[in-house]
């Protein structure tokens, strides 16, 4: 996701998009600062229903389990009083649980499916997203037994379905805070041996962020299982690597490196399959699961073993009964709405209550994603052989989505009608479908403010624009962007020949280092001093000249692998080009993944000429054997 494109043209794209006066609404893949928007609320805890309106101030990242903002509350409407924790004016964080990335979307929702047979539930089923909010409020009041406080868990205030973006969503405290900063320690062996719980000096230990932050996660984990939330532990577990940054530390709390830690995040992108673990810690987890009895895990909680906490802490949770008995609730109807083959076993074959939820839970996902209007739901509702009906159609490729619009809403009706009896319309229709693929490229970077603008004004360009948005941002941008890409060819085959030729490039390139590094907390400020002072003694101009020329290697595997796959296509013009193609691609692959490329050689054989060169073989004795390895080589002369 591009950061740094304009929300101007954004928004003089939709007024573009909007001035063609289409029956149907335009495609939203996610909001811009200063949306106002305006949501059918119910609480979590006391279950008000409400409206609020509320104003976009930032939009904060998106991943596979949705995309998350900061929201400002701008009026509230209840007709049973103030809303608990819901304030006009209050800034909070609000996540909605779709992916502003298509290909995120597919990738979550084809794992869900091979896990569970069935759509995406946080997304399209109020009573999922109920249930995760519930089980989070449970974990919150839980969270005071250990840490002393609930804020060690944000709170989680209200649910609510976007049918423009088509997901259920949730409104939470806003946490302003840090993940840890990186830390400088000289005796991570002493790190090593604390962390697996050995006698260590405390004189020596370091790392105090990291070290409180482990420990928190480590006790949180115990709680969760504790509580019964097996399952939503996984997204702190420390081991995958991937879970650190759901714990934050809130901002004012920083004179202690474990005071004011909070946990974040309890809702999980991704399906935890057992023939695809994703990270180290999903090794362990599969195992865990297995012996729970639960071969697929996502956020599934148990209820009984909850229980069996809140009686043993009874202070710690009165007042909970009615939020214990809608979690239940809500927990059996998210549970029965998918097939999910690995926990409902047999009950598929005889269980009515089962197909029956799942075929209510199927229409109200439609009704979610605005496939259907209130009226289309209700006659699904009451026809169990029309709702079968709608459910194969969307099995069927493209023709199926097809009439699936046309059954569901009456707007996709009219929108396709006039495309084939309106020729005016019909190029109104075509130069919108580009207008909404141009805000997708502008966002992604693949176009820049200038070009889009251009291209909204000339949608032709489009043509030649679609084809190139199946590769990666960057070879797209370069495809079609001449000075973007004089500049990109100027730093990647240029500058590091620059290097090689100026001392004074090369001096500011360290420097330059340098001062990213103490802003990362790499370095601190002693020895970035150090190394400053260095700047001018021979081995580090050396150093630094070697390393000129490491960087000038980085695209000549790149380079040959397309030569050389391209001569092939070229000497073979007999062999079917589908063959002579694919034969190509796999050669620029096996360019990737042999251990000595064209590059390393290169930078072997430089390391292996200063070598000779000097008669030194003591400052390259390192350098002179890594410098032949692919990738490896790259940090042949910083690990010299």
């Amino acid at each position: 996701m591009n950061e740094e494109y304009s929300i101007e043209v954004y928004r003089y794209l939709e007024k573009e998009f909007n001035q063609l006066d289409l029956h149907r609404p335009m495609r939203i893949e996610r909001y811009e600062i200063g949306t106002e928007l305006a949501y059918d609320i119910s609480t979590v805890g006391s279950a008000q229903i409400a409206k609020v309106h509320l104003v976009i101030k930032k939009f904060v990242g998106g991943g596979f389990a949705g995309q998350v903002y900061q929201v400002e509350i701008t009026d509230i409407e209840s007709e049973t009083g103030p809303i608990d924790s819901l304030d006009v004016g209050g800034v909070y964080a609000m996540k909605i649980l779709i992916p502003p990335s298509s290909f995120s979307l597919l990738f979550r929702n084809v794992l869900y499916w091979v896990g569970f047979q069935g759509p995406f539930q946080l997304q399209v089923n109020p009573a999922a997203a109920r249930s995760g909010a519930l089980w989070q409020k449970f974990i919150r009041r839980g969270a005071k037994i250990p840490f002393g406080t609930e804020s060690a868990v944000v709170d989680i205030h209200a649910t609510f379905v976007d049918n423009t973006l088509g997901s259920c969503g949730e409104l939470s405290e806003w946490v302003e805070g840090r993940t840890w900063r990186l830390e400088v320690d000289d005796h991570l062996d002493v790190l090593k041996h604390w962390i697996k719980g050995k006698k260590t000096d405390p004189q020596k230990l370091g790392s105090p962020e990291y070290r409180a932050k482990l420990k928190f996660m480590r006790q949180f984990v115990e709680l969760l299982h504790q509580i019964g939330a097996h399952e939503f532990a996984r997204q702190y577990e420390w081991s995958t690597w991937k879970s650190q940054p759901n714990c934050l530390m809130r901002s004012g709390t920083e004179d202690s490196p474990s005071k004011g830690l909070t946990a974040v995040d309890f809702r999980a992108g991704l399906a935890l399959l057992p023939f695809l673990p994703m990270s180290p810690g999903d090794f362990k987890l599969i195992v865990t699961g297995l012996m729970r009895g639960s071969l697929v895990q996502f956020d599934r909680g148990d209820t009984k073993k909850l229980k069996h906490f809140i009686k043993a802490h009874k202070n710690q949770f009165t007042g909970t009964d009615k939020m214990l008995e809608e979690l239940e609730s809500a927990e059996q109807t998210y549970r029965n709405s998918v097939p999910d083959i690995t926990h409902n076993h047999i009950r598929l074959l005889y269980s009515p209550t089962l197909w029956s939820t799942m075929l209510k839970s199927a229409i109200t996902g439609w009704r979610v994603k605005n496939l259907i209007n209130r009226r289309c739901q209700d006659q699904l509702q009451n026809n169990t052989v029309l709702t079968l009906l709608f459910l194969l159609l969307g099995l069927i490729p493209l023709i199926g989505r097809f009439f699936r619009r046309i059954w569901g809403q009456p707007f996709w009706r009219t929108h396709y009608r006039m495309i084939l009896t309106h020729t005016g319309y019909l190029r109104r229709a075509i130069r919108a479908k580009f207008i909404e693929k141009l805000i997708s490229w502008h966002r992604a970077g693949r176009v820049d403010d200038d070009k889009a603008l251009t291209i909204a004004k000339q949608i032709w360009r489009c043509s030649y624009h679609w084809p190139m948005s199946i590769l990666p941002a960057g070879i797209h941008k370069i495809l079609t962007d001449w000075p973007y890409a004089k500049e990109r060819l100027d730093y990647y085959l240029l500058r590091p020949v620059r290097l090689y030729f100026n001392n004074d490039l090369r001096e500011q390139w360290l420097r330059d280092m340098v001062t990213e590094g103490q802003q990362k907390h790499l370095l601190n400020n002693e020895d970035a001093g150090v190394i400053l002072s260095q700047l001018d003694e021979p081995y580090i101009q050396k150093y630094l000249k070697s390393l000129a020329v490491h960087v000038c290697t980085l695209p000549v595997t790149q380079v040959v692998s397309v030569i050389v796959a391209i001569a092939y296509v070229l000497a073979n013009p007999d062999m079917p080009r589908t063959q002579a193609y694919a034969i190509g691609l796999g050669i620029i692959a096996l360019f990737q993944v042999v251990p000595i490329s064209p590059g390393s050689l290169v930078r072997g054989l430089y390391v292996l000429y200063l070598v000779i060169k000097e008669r030194n073989f003591k400052d390259y004795n390192i350098a002179v054997f890594l410098g032949f390895f692919k990738y490896i080589g790259y940090l042949a002369f910083p690990i010299q």
